[in-house]
């Protein structure tokens, strides 16, 4: 079997919560590329994914009426 010698290591991650490795340049995620290996990972180590959270907008302030 061939080896193939002209991998860029650096672009090789290890997902912080499957360990698996992967290409962070291909990671369906774009917030936490360098960290889990794709959205699945992200949701079941941190509960949630970072896209969906910066997707949701935050509750807007009720004013007073005046009486």
């Amino acid at each position: 079997m061939a080896q193939i010698t002209n991998i860029d290591q650096d672009n090789i991650k290890v997902c912080a919560r499957c360990g698996i490795r992967y290409d962070w340049r291909r990671s369906p995620s774009s917030s936490l590329k360098m960290t889990y290996c794709g959205s699945l990972c992200e949701r079941a180590a941190l509960g949630f994914t970072i896209e969906a959270l910066l997707r949701t907008e935050s509750p807007r302030p009720v004013l007073a009426e005046a009486a």
